[in-house]
């Protein structure tokens, strides 16, 4: 196996990490009050968005060429990192 195919399936299990936390904070902003609901749910949806957006990106990286790989990681890199934050934002806000 290559480091490109190994690097995919980390972030491929990262994707299904963050899934697995923004349905945590979704069953949580089920609980709460009705006047920070909206804003419980616009975080849940941007978050979806950036998730949307990082598997968007590994596609990108499946079609990629051997040598394109490298190229692309930047951007995955900062995609990753922003959606991690998000998520850790988020997970702050929701306690």
């Amino acid at each position: 196996m290559n480091s490109r195919d190994e690097y995919i399936r980390k972030m491929q299990a990262k994707l299904e990490e963050w899934n697995a936390e923004i349905d945590t904070l979704t069953a949580k902003a089920g609980g709460v009050k009705a006047d920070v609901k909206n804003e419980y749910n616009e975080q849940i949806e941007s978050l979806k968005a950036k998730q949307a957006s990082a598997r968007q990106k590994i596609e990108e990286l499946q079609r990629a060429g051997e040598s394109a790989w490298v190229d692309l990681k930047s951007g995955i890199d900062l995609a990753w990192t922003a959606m991690g934050e998000a998520i850790d934002s988020a997970r702050s806000r929701f306690k």
